[in-house]
């Protein structure tokens, strides 16, 4: 029995393999996708392995929730190994107190990508911990993100520069030789309780930048000198401290 083209053509996609749309960059040209995980119930998980906390695959994403017991913020990697690279993610705060997009060299950590309901950060991690080398800051900008709200990262890593866009608007970039040895074991971090991760994915990228990386490199760094900067955590302290003794003034009249 001969099938009407159409029913033939239907098929045929069905079963065809998916092709997922490359993350959009300003700095790296995403060459070949490498790892892709919806973090879905439904979905094909990746190698993950957490390390700390409460990891739930459901049908919105995987829900991450801190144990206090823990000490420490839930982590979870992908033992894997690669190069320059685009790695994209979207998350939603829950009531978390943070999540972090977090890269790795072999031995140490190197780059991050850190949320708060109330900023952002992009830096060069601490690579030796005890030692003498420090994290390198490069964009600490004030931004709220609303509990229960989709949002994006995209980072960004070719030769010596990381570069991080959030919500697709927001972008800072740096340097460093650290940024050149390879890499591995992605990982998120959510502190608190809880929040929400979708669509992971990692892909390699080509050898050059793109090539009006440039003019919009300096167009990201004006940005980056005006950006509002988050409150002092001493301040922050001291303005919830005040918010707190008000509201109790006033519920004690």
């Amino acid at each position: 029995m001969k099938l009407p083209l159409l029913s033939l053509l239907a098929f045929g996609a069905l079963f065809a393999p998916s092709h997922a749309a490359a993350p959009a960059t300003l700095f790296a040209q995403p060459d070949k996708e490498l790892i892709s995980d919806a973090l879905t119930a439904a979905s094909k998980p990746a190698e993950w392995k957490a390390a700390k906390g409460k990891w739930d695959r459901a049908e919105d994403g995987t829900h991450v929730e801190q144990i206090p017991a823990d000490n420490h913020g839930a982590a979870s990697r992908i033992t894997t190994k690669f190069q320059d690279c685009v790695v994209a993610v979207e998350f939603r705060l829950d009531g978390a107190n943070s999540i972090s997009l977090s890269i790795n060299s072999l031995k140490e950590h190197m780059a991050r990508v850190t949320i708060s309901p109330t900023a952002l950060r992009i830096q060069r991690d601490d690579s030796d911990h005890d030692g003498p080398d420090k994290a390198v800051l490069f964009l600490a900008q004030a931004e709220k993100f609303e509990p229960g709200t989709w949002h994006s990262i995209v980072l960004e890593m070719l030769g010596d520069t990381m570069v991080a866009t959030i919500d697709g608007k927001i972008s800072g970039f740096g340097s460093n030789d650290l940024f050149k040895l390879e890499k591995a074991n992605p990982g998120l971090t959510c502190g608190g309780k809880s929040a929400t991760f979708r669509n992971f994915s990692i892909w390699s990228v080509k050898a050059e930048p793109k090539a009006d990386w440039k003019a919009t490199s300096a167009k990201i760094a004006e940005a980056m000198k005006v950006a509002p900067q988050p409150p002092a955590p001493a301040a922050a302290a001291a303005a919830k401290g005040k918010v707190t003794g008000k509201a109790k003034a006033k519920a004690a009249k």
